[in-house]
């Protein structure tokens, strides 16, 4: 066998076994459907749960939880919140607002870099955490932001972020230099573990080593 062949199968093989895998369980009384880039989507009723991999080099990646969706057989329809091009498997990211889980995998010094942002808004609460003894980091974002949005953000359904709403400089940091702002205090107050505003790296994104487990619950 060729030697390229097998320096591409080795590969293959090594980033399957070192593949992180995500749980993802909703615990609300009520059903979301579940997304995630990579990974599309699936509905989950109460309890239900649904699990997809990602191999070490992944970025980028999200997942989330819409609300009152309406899908034909086909996979077409519409969510109130976290909608991804109107389609249940997701291909893309989603409307705001909704609560995320983000990661990647595989990066500097062999750490994975996870957080929970609500930049983008609330719409479920959330918990991102380890499933693996290695690592033992919890984030949650579990206030009532919906029930106490700010009159400029309240949507159907969720708490907007004001970037999506305003979609100014100072909000949305195009530029890469910003500050706190009112709005990004509210959710730092309410969720102190969460990314509130786009240079919130230092309280707001942790590690864990390359090769752990994830868990993600909807309504912990």
């Amino acid at each position: 066998m060729p030697l390229a062949t097998l320096c591409f199968l080795f590969l293959t093989l090594f980033r399957l076994a070192h593949a992180a895998t995500f749980n993802i369980r909703n615990n609300c009384a009520y059903t979301v459907w579940a997304a995630a880039i990579p990974g599309g989507g699936k509905r989950l009723n109460r309890g239900d749960t649904w699990e997809i991999s990602a191999p070490p080099g992944t970025t980028h990646a999200r997942i989330w939880a819409r609300t009152n969706c309406q899908f034909d057989a086909a996979g077409r329809g519409k969510c109130q919140t976290g909608d991804c091009g109107g389609v249940l498997q997701c291909r893309g990211y989603g409307q705001p607002p909704n609560t995320l889980a983000e990661y990647a995998l595989g990066q500097f010094a062999n750490h994975d870099f996870i957080d929970i942002s609500v930049i983008d808004g609330f719409n479920v609460p959330m918990e991102f955490s380890s499933n693996s003894q290695g690592c033992t980091r919890v984030i949650r974002c579990t206030a009532d932001i919906v029930g106490q949005c700010p009159n400029e953000l309240k949507v159907p359904g969720g708490c907007n972020g004001p970037c999506p709403v305003f979609k100014t400089e100072e909000y949305c940091c195009n530029s890469g230099k910003c500050g706190p702002t009112n709005f990004s205090r509210f959710f730092k107050q309410r969720c102190p573990d969460a990314y509130s505003y786009p240079k919130d790296d230092p309280t707001s994104l942790f590690t864990c080593p390359t090769g752990t487990n994830y868990k993600v619950i909807f309504c912990p």
